[in-house]
């Protein structure tokens, strides 16, 4: 508890304190709540450190001692609440330290996740890749923080490539897969002059992920990614080529209106040895400046209200584009999508959910 970053955590157990006293003093010695200073230190513990816990213990010994002793003999509470208060400020600091090594562990393992999510999602840069860009994630476990959606751009010599997709589980697992694909979508974005070939690779590294982890005798020796690889090549400014494994397709948002880009026909990232041989092809589509991509994992497409029913996310996007054009700007599309797919499920997120929105910037940076 604190007012203007100044700690006032103690001024409850102190109001208690002075209540108690009070109501103990106004009424009559047939009444007596002294004995109720035990839940001061008990209070103290919740709200406050170690040492501060300790100090309302002592205050509580006090207290009873001082005003149990200012009553007439025949009034006096006595010995045995003075032992409860005693053993309850002594309870109230042993709960103390360990509720503070319990805030410590928790804030420990928050510094570890978010380390953990800085190093598989990446910070891009405001018009990396020469690419106007917003993105949010939102874990469904609230204490997880991260799972197995994954995004990344990478500029090459050739324009820009962006890779949005899911794992398959969750745990850490599936951190791990998807580490492995942006790792390898990293060097091979770069590369690759074509992006058949930068899927090539995605492709073999599941594979080669895969195999790793049943050598390793775990249970996610056949886990899969579902993922869209995008490029922005330089020499064809309106054009984007898309090659999807498995993944929700698309939806291109513009002044316009909304619409969806072909489904991809070819299978997830890991599974393409069932499909015989080739990779999904690389498609073209048109894009007009002022259009963005939208990309949406598992957790937007599958959000449900309390009916069941699916969250209209084209229609809601094509009534709020048509109401104000500037929604399909990059970032306020994924606030708009954010907002409408927590209010449609009601908060309770049935996976992790990623939302992606990347379109060409006016001018390419360097």
């Amino acid at each position: 508890m604190s007012v203007r970053g100044r700690g006032y955590a103690w001024v409850p157990p102190l109001v208690l304190l002075i209540a108690i006293v009070l109501l103990d003093w106004n009424t009559s010695g047939a009444f007596r709540v002294l004995s109720w200073t035990v839940l001061v230190p008990g209070f103290a513990a919740a709200l406050c450190g170690v040492w501060a816990t300790s100090v309302f213990a002592g205050l509580a010994i006090v207290a009873y001692v001082l005003f149990d002793s200012a009553w007439p003999h025949q009034y006096r509470i006595g010995l045995p609440d003075f032992i409860l208060v005693a053993v309850g400020g002594v309870l109230a600091v042993l709960a103390c330290v360990v509720r503070r090594r319990g805030e410590r562990l928790r804030l420990h393992m928050e510094d570890v996740t978010e380390t953990t999510r800085r190093t598989v999602l990446r910070q891009l840069p405001s018009g990396w890749a020469g690419l106007d860009h917003a993105a949010v994630y939102l874990a469904a476990d609230a204490a997880a923080r991260i799972g197995g959606d994954f995004y990344d751009i990478q500029p090459c010599p050739v324009g820009a490539r962006v890779l949005v997709g899911d794992v398959q589980g969750k745990g850490l697992g599936a951190v791990e897969a998807a580490a492995a694909l942006l790792g390898t979508f990293r060097e091979a974005g770069y590369h690759e002059p074509d992006l058949a070939g930068v899927a090539e690779c995605l492709e073999q590294r599941m594979l080669r992920h895969r195999e790793h982890a049943r050598a390793l005798g775990r249970g996610d020796g056949d886990r899969f990614a579902t993922a869209v690889l995008l490029g922005f090549p330089d020499d064809d400014p309106d054009i984007v080529k898309v090659v999807n494994f498995g993944h929700e397709p698309p939806l291109v948002v513009g002044p316009k209106g909304v619409r969806q880009l072909p489904p991809g026909d070819g299978l997830p990232l890991g599974l393409g040895d069932f499909a015989g041989p080739g990779l999904p092809p690389v498609r073209r589509a048109q894009m007009v400046p002022g259009e963005t991509l939208l990309l949406c994992t598992d957790g937007v497409t599958e959000a449900r209200d309390r009916s069941g029913a699916f969250y209209p996310l084209a229609a809601e996007l094509a009534r709020a584009v048509a109401v104000d054009p500037r929604t399909a700007e990059p970032d306020r599309l994924v606030d708009y999508v954010r907002e409408g797919t927590l209010r449609h499920c009601g908060g309770r997120l049935g996976d992790d959910t990623t939302i992606f929105a990347v379109r060409r910037t006016a001018t390419r940076l360097p």
